[in-house]
């Protein structure tokens, strides 16, 4: 393991109950009510790590396209889906990132895209754990 420079964050939840509980943020700022998925009111596990994934996909497009000082447009999306699988009678993860960057050109938008995969903390952690399938779309 790599020694730790220095910690930016720690983000702190409390949850009860698993799928079917609730998770606090230890700032209040995140509340929310689980449930599994199909059933109930609440959100997910899959759908807070997409939503967390491609936030931070995102900021990692921005870091990768200020080194190369390219302009992104104001509009750009990532539409993450993480799926719930059960492959050999055990549960696992499978993912896909769309990426939208629209005006700029596919082959600067798959460079981006590419590198952003490679510093993006989320990517990291699933690279060689769960089938991750990334687009430009």
């Amino acid at each position: 393991m790599n020694q730790i420079e220095k910690i930016l964050y720690t983000g702190r939840t409390h949850t009860s109950g698993g799928r079917a509980g609730t998770a606090r943020s230890s700032d209040g700022a995140l509340d929310v009510a689980l449930s599994p998925p199909g059933f109930g009111n609440g959100t997910n596990p899959e759908q807070l790590f997409a939503a967390g994934w491609s936030a931070c996909f995102l900021g990692a497009i921005s870091a990768v396209a200020s080194k190369l000082k390219v302009a992104l447009p104001a509009d750009r999306t990532v539409d993450a889906e993480v799926d719930l699988v059960m492959e050999a009678e055990q549960y696992v993860l499978r993912a896909r990132l769309n990426v939208s960057l629209p005006g700029i050109e596919r082959e600067l938008a798959e460079q981006l895209v590419a590198a952003a995969h490679q510093t993006c903390p989320y990517s990291k952690a699933t690279r060689g754990n769960i089938p991750v399938e990334i687009n430009v779309v």
